[in-house]
């Protein structure tokens, strides 16, 4: 390892009075050398020596040098999983990492209105009818760009987005799914990936749309077949995705349908151009409702257990059962 930075090595950098850098160097098993940089990088000038950064730092990446700077660990590279949590706690902006500046960074919202979010996901419904048009660039860009914040297992930023914004796209995938899904569910028997969808092989012999519900957007959420957490990152992405996307007016629909039918066959998900590494996990219809809501829905609760208090519960009536019972005795 080579440490580079004011503090910890003779060999200081041009221009680094103020400032505390690691870079590290690594080498494979095979013995080549591999370099990383963190760029972790502390403004003396604004540091307050706190170790809120050192704290907050889940896998305890960092710690206090002699003179009380934060400073990354030996080996902190290869424990570091990229969640920047150093940068977005420090009360001074004094930190960098990767190049990527505080100043930068979105500025907290204090105080959201719980009311405004909590009648979001209540009113919220599964669209579908949609208007058949383009949704807007901008609000297509707003999207894409929200996904860069959707939380992972181990902040894994591996998953793969794959959108269709364009409705004479969407219009051609279709085609190509439904010429497929007729030629799967014309076969005795039906093979087993197709039998699912079974029950809208009349529709679609008929020139319906029953699995993507004449919607002219979709995304698809792939994960690596490797990741820690690969079947819900993606179920997590699209749950951001569903109420943003709400909030804005356009319609979602998790459409197990569409799921089913790219999973019938490997031509469907090469058609979106999945890397053979990472697996379909789920996908989303979007776009202009067509339909109105004018309330929400009156649903029933789904039961909640609470841990603890049963037994704290029972504890209790058993300690006055023997309160009363000592007293009757004496």
């Amino acid at each position: 390892m080579e440490f580079v930075g004011k503090g910890l090595c003779n060999n200081k950098p041009k221009n680094s009075d103020e400032n505390l850098i690691l870079r590290i160097q690594t080498f494979s098993k095979k013995g080549e050398i591999m370099t990383d940089n963190l760029n972790f990088i502390v403004d003396k000038s604004k540091c307050i020596n706190c170790g809120k950064c050192i704290n907050d730092c889940s896998c305890k990446v960092l710690e206090f040098d002699i003179n009380r700077n934060p400073k990354v660990v030996q080996d902190g590279e290869a424990k570091c999983i990229k969640c920047q949590h150093c940068l977005a706690v420090c009360p001074t902006g004094a930190i960098s990492i990767f190049g990527k500046n505080p100043e930068d960074s979105v500025k907290i919202i204090e105080n959201h209105n719980p009311e405004n979010i909590i009648n979001l996901i209540q009113t919220r419904r599964s669209i579908r009818q949609f208007k058949s048009e383009n949704i807007d660039k901008k609000t297509l860009k707003n999207l894409r760009e929200m996904l860069s914040w959707v939380p992972t297992g181990c902040n894994d930023h591996r998953l793969l987005f794959t959108f269709i914004d364009d409705r004479d796209a969407m219009n051609r995938y279709k085609k190509i799914a439904y010429t497929k899904l007729r030629e799967m569910l014309s076969k005795n028997p039906v093979p087993k990936e197709a039998v699912k969808l079974l029950r809208v092989k009349n529709a679609i012999n008929s020139g319906e749309d029953p699995i993507f519900r004449n919607a002219p957007h979709m995304i698809a959420v792939s994960s690596p077949k490797d990741a820690p957490c690969a079947n819900i990152d993606p179920i997590i992405a699209l749950s951001y995705f569903d109420l943003y996307a709400q909030s804005m007016g356009i319609g979602t629909l998790w459409c197990g349908l569409a799921y089913n039918c790219l999973n019938v066959s490997e031509d469907l998900t090469k058609e979106l151009k999945i890397p053979n590494d990472y697996k379909l996990q789920y996908c989303m219809l979007f776009g202009y409702p067509s339909v109105k809501y004018k309330r929400g829905t009156q649903p029933d609760a789904y039961k909640i257990m609470t841990y603890g208090k049963v037994i704290a519960k029972v504890e209790a009536i058993i300690k006055r059962l023997k309160d009363k019972f000592t007293d009757l005795i004496k």
